[in-house]
């Protein structure tokens, strides 16, 4: 971090800029983790042997959560990229008090109904994560400050988890309370949080000058988008839809991946292996803010996002050969993958949209990505239950860790290629040599 502050001010950063930057990075990673502790912790608890439909119950409540997100995710592709800056707080906390209600319903009603619940708690979930990235993206420290943003989902999955074990072993809470007593912890911290997100400045004439201003899009600007860069977006697409079944297997089963290899009853392994995970990649993220010119920065995050996906995946092969044990590889899948998925959760898109010069906002284009991403992690959950799939879940997934890493190679390599083209192209209309 002191490399990077050196650098900013080395740029004709004023120590305020230098100040906001830091400020807005701390709070983003502090609301966004705390926005986890409605989200995660419930799939550390087991349901014991409950099961409908040949189903586990734990898997069905993830698989509710997740199509519940998912559906936000499509709907956000319109309600983000539309989103008006006033007004996001109160926004933010209906969002956040459904989302706990549900929680609290969940520990009330019959089991079937809390599939309900959690649907319901995904879908108002799934707004946060644009509604938070509005406040810092555009910025020339938007590398730096979603990069924090975006780790936080790493470490308070980890950290959430953590707390949610420690409730049911220490305090003997139980398994169906859990989730809503995880969220009472967090309650306060996040309403704290939510009002210093509104005291972040906006973006200064330096910011609009190198990253373009962040503007609410209509239809008609999201259609120009789309024509002007479809095949590209296609290919991300595709490329992010096996990365985020990878990302959400793990995040979503981490629980029982380390019980399979023996670690069950270790409530620290959540955060400690997470918390690595999060100080690495921040660090590598965060120094993108050194490449000013937007277009090399945005050749860069392509080669971040390869290598992530060959570390996922060559751990992976090595697991299953019995040449790595099961902690190592846990790490290093971990790492792999969020280096290939945290860029385009913050500085991907938002390199994107400046080095194009495109007319727009992050929230569109990262909500078009996640709603399929979500969707190919629906269909992978719902296969290995209903056809019934005989293979533990560190099997599993080191395997379809290996085959997503496979394709995610091929499809960075393709959309490196097709977006060098279309920066070339004079004749593109969102053309701008910097």
């Amino acid at each position: 971090m002191n490399l990077t502050v050196a650098h900013i001010s080395s740029r004709n950063y004023s120590s305020k800029q230098i100040q906001t930057a830091l400020y807005a990075a701390l709070i983003a990673f502090l609301t966004y983790a705390s926005v986890y502790a409605y989200r995660k912790p419930f799939s550390v608890a087991t349901f014991g042997d409950l099961q409908y439909w040949g189903v586990r119950y734990q898997t069905l409540l993830i698989i509710a959560q997740v199509i519940g997100y998912m559906l936000s995710k499509f709907y956000g592709i319109k309600f983000i990229s539309e989103l008006k800056r006033l007004g996001r707080w109160k926004t933010s906390a209906v969002l956040i008090g459904i989302a706990w209600m549900s929680l609290l319903l969940f520990a009330i009603v019959p089991p079937l109904l809390g599939l309900l619940c959690f649907l319901v708690n995904g879908f108002v979930l799934g707004f946060m994560w644009g509604i938070v990235f509005s406040y810092v993206e555009g910025r020339r420290a938007t590398d730096f400050i979603g990069s924090a943003m975006a780790v936080s989902f790493i470490f308070a999955g980890g950290f959430t988890r953590s707390v949610a074990k420690w409730l049911l072993m220490e305090w003997h809470v139980t398994e169906r309370w859990m989730p809503f007593f995880t969220g009472l912890i967090f309650a306060l911290p996040l309403a704290v949080f939510i009002y210093l997100l509104e005291k972040i400045p906006a973006p200064d004439a330096a910011d609009v000058e190198e990253r373009t201003q962040r503007v609410s899009m209509t239809a008609e600007d999201r259609k120009k988008i789309l024509q002007s860069f479809g095949a590209g977006l296609i290919m991300i697409v595709v490329t992010y839809i096996f990365l985020t079944i990878i990302r959400d297997l793990r995040d979503n089963f981490m629980a029982n991946i380390w019980n399979d290899l023996g670690y069950g009853n270790n409530y620290k392994i959540f955060a400690s292996t997470e918390t690595i995970t999060s100080v690495i990649v921040l660090v590598m993220m965060s120094l993108l803010v050194l490449i000013r010119k937007n277009i090399k920065a945005f050749r860069f995050i392509h080669l971040v996002i390869l290598l992530g996906f060959l570390l996922s995946g060559i751990s992976s092969l090595l697991f299953i050969y019995d040449v790595m044990d099961g902690a190592w590889w846990m790490q290093l899948v971990g790492l792999g993958l969020y280096m290939a998925y945290i860029p385009f959760n913050c500085i991907f898109f938002e390199r994107m949209i400046a080095a194009f010069r495109i007319n727009g906002n992050v929230g569109f284009l990262i909500y078009i990505a996640d709603a399929f991403g979500y969707l190919g992690s629906v269909v992978v959950m719902l296969s290995k239950e209903i056809f019934h799939l005989q293979t533990n879940w560190s099997s599993f997934y080191s395997g379809a860790a290996l085959f997503c890493a496979a394709v995610g190679v091929a499809g960075t390599f393709f959309s490196l290629s097709y977006f060098n083209k279309k920066y070339s192209n004079s004749k593109s209309s969102y053309f701008y040599e910097q």
